[in-house]
């Protein structure tokens, strides 16, 4: 009967992690020692060296080292260094704020409103880019100059009220008819619209608290006209500056605010 070979014992690569620990220990009560000399409270540093004693006599320190440097855990599943770390469970993205409905702020800015919309001072109208306040030359500006009326303040700042609960980009359109403008302010309609669009900007910002990084100016002088230029009536309705309050349509080609 054939005798049966006994199996070749493998070598233990890691024998080297119970000399490297020990040197650890050691090291790390040197230290020890050193703080303790250096500590003019001689009692705090005994009290220091009373602890690290207790632990190297327990045991603690020399297991807490060798649990950094890799020695086999209980269960003999290898040692911490060839497993991976634990990666916590990332929160769930909150969910995105659904858009406000521009159809309340409609609303509640055609009741505040209701006297100027009545006396045809201001128009307001939902269209594709966003719900659009329209602002009569004749009602918020001096003829063929720029500086907002002080008696159409009250109606600005309803619908400066109205800007602050909203998130939604804000951009102050300046429109006016089509008879040319020539005197010692203004050389042309351009400047005169986009003139109007700032005032109305430095109003909304600087007397009713609406964040500037949410507004925008433009001025289209007489290339976007409500009505036609060919009555006066027409003419009227497109000396205007438009507060218009841009959905996610109007926003997209915007730049995002505060981005260079």
């Amino acid at each position: 009967m054939a005798r049966r070979r006994k199996p070749e014992e493998h070598a233990n690569h890691e024998r080297w992690l119970v000399s490297y620990a020990d040197f650890i220990t050691l090291l790390f009560a040197f230290f020890v020692v050193m703080f303790s000399t250096a500590q003019a409270d001689h009692g705090k540093a005994a009290r220091v060296s009373e602890s690290v004693r207790k632990a190297l006599e327990d045991g603690q320190v020399k297991a807490v080292v060798a649990a950094i440097l890799g020695a086999p855990d209980a269960n003999g599943k290898g040692n911490a260094l060839t497993q991976h770390p634990a990666v916590p469970a990332s929160a769930p993205a909150a969910p995105p704020l659904p858009p406000p409905d521009l159809q309340v702020s409609l609303r509640s800015l055609e009741t505040a409103l209701r006297p100027e919309i009545e006396k045809g001072e201001l128009r307001i109208r939902m269209q594709k880019r966003g719900l659009v306040i329209s602002l009569s030359e004749a009602a918020f500006f001096t003829s063929g100059g720029h500086t907002v009326s002080a008696q159409a303040y009250p109606s600005i700042e309803k619908i400066a009220r109205a800007l602050r609960v909203l998130p939604n980009l804000v951009r102050l359109e300046g429109h006016t008819d089509a008879v040319p403008i020539h005197n010692a302010r203004f050389q042309n309609n351009w400047e005169l619209s986009a003139a109007r669009s700032i005032a109305v900007l430095e109003l909304l910002v600087s007397q009713f608290g609406v964040p500037s990084v949410r507004l925008a100016v433009a001025g289209y002088a007489e290339t976007a006209p409500v009505e036609s230029n060919d009555t006066p009536e027409g003419r009227a309705h497109n000396r205007r500056v438009d507060v218009v309050i841009l959905n996610e349509n109007g926003a997209a080609p915007e730049p995002s605010p505060g981005q260079p």
